[in-house]
């Protein structure tokens, strides 16, 4: 049985986004209801997130932009890194109506699908400020969270902004208050990564992994993140290009066995954008633990497995040319 999930995503900036639509993509068990971007740029998500489904010949796949920086609700920069460099060709913006977005998110959950939100939770809340007790009948799994500190050699709450909760606390308290959502917090995330050994796979692989690999080494080139995090948290590995936040958040959503959940009393300090434990908090799963070898081998698996690509393009649709990457 097919499960349907909408992705709200700010594709475009970290590299991870990216992984995370590949998986959903390439898994055998998922049929994407809608992709809603989130700290847009006149569009400019959008028309990543369309890319990317070009690429794997999945153009029937909706796609809306939604809330923009124009907004002006963010505390926390946001931005894109060079085009040229990450993309291998011009992606033109696909802008559109913020309230095209918020419809199809709630078309999505009129089909039953989960909404897995791996950005800000901007449009979750403008979602339950239009159709309010939307958000509390859906089923909902959404990266962040500084809930419980990571085992020793990897980065806790003291090094790591929360950045989808501290970027719009408003929007985060509203969601907290309306839903129940399983949290993917930071202290697992970080035990995840993207390594350069993955790389020859993904090249191999076709024109997604292409692009996922071009990234990658984009990102290791500007970040340098082997060399500044490894010195301080020995257990991320040695060849260390990101983590996968969102990848993760998304494999919990298809039910990937690797992970613990628990549920945890939480309550939401909107100031400061962080979640607190405590006996008063409301009732909400977390998930507590995680294997990252398993999940790497799972994810890479999966995004590398060739597959003969599911023929939903729309009459007429394109597919992006692949130049090489």
């Amino acid at each position: 049985m097919l499960l349907r999930v909408h992705l709200d995503t700010d594709i475009g900036g970290d590299i991870d986004d990216l992984c995370a639509l590949a998986l959903l993509l390439t898994a055998p068990t998922v049929t994407i209801t809608g992709i809603t971007t989130v700290l847009e740029e006149q569009g400019q998500r959008a028309g990543y997130a369309r890319y990317v489904l070009a690429l794997a010949g999945r153009t029937a796949i909706p796609v809306a932009a939604g809330a923009d920086l124009s907004l002006g609700r963010w505390r926390l920069p946001a931005g894109l890194p060079p085009a040229d460099r990450y993309w291998p060709q011009p992606v033109p913006p696909a802008p559109g109506p913020l309230t095209a977005a918020l419809d199809l998110l709630a078309q999505s959950i009129a089909q039953g699908a989960v909404v897995v939100g791996i950005g800000p939770w901007t449009n979750l809340a403008l979602l339950e400020q239009r159709f309010p007790g939307l958000l509390g009948q859906t089923r909902l799994y959404l990266m962040g969270g500084t809930i419980h500190s990571p085992p020793p050699g990897f980065p806790d709450d003291r090094a790591l902004v929360d950045y989808n909760l501290q970027a719009d606390p408003e929007a985060a308290a509203i969601v907290l208050q309306s839903a129940t959502p399983t949290l993917v917090p930071l202290a697992v995330t970080v035990q995840t990564a993207l390594r350069r050994a993955h790389l020859p796979a993904l090249h191999r692989s076709g024109p997604l992994g292409r692009l996922i690999a071009r990234q990658a080494r984009a990102f290791a080139a500007d970040e340098r993140p082997a060399e500044r995090d490894r010195r301080t948290w020995a257990g991320l590995p040695p060849d260390f290009i990101n983590f996968q936040h969102d990848p993760l958040t998304v494999a919990v959503a298809l039910g990937w066995p690797g992970v613990a959940i628990a549920t945890r009393p939480l309550a939401f300090d909107q100031p400061t954008g962080r979640l607190v434990a405590t006996d008063r908090g409301r009732p909400t799963p977390v998930v507590t633990a995680v294997d990252g070898e398993a999940f790497s081998r799972y994810w890479l698996g999966t995004v590398t497995a060739r597959r003969k690509a599911p023929g939903d393009r729309r009459p007429g649709g394109t597919v992006a040319r692949d130049p090489g990457l």
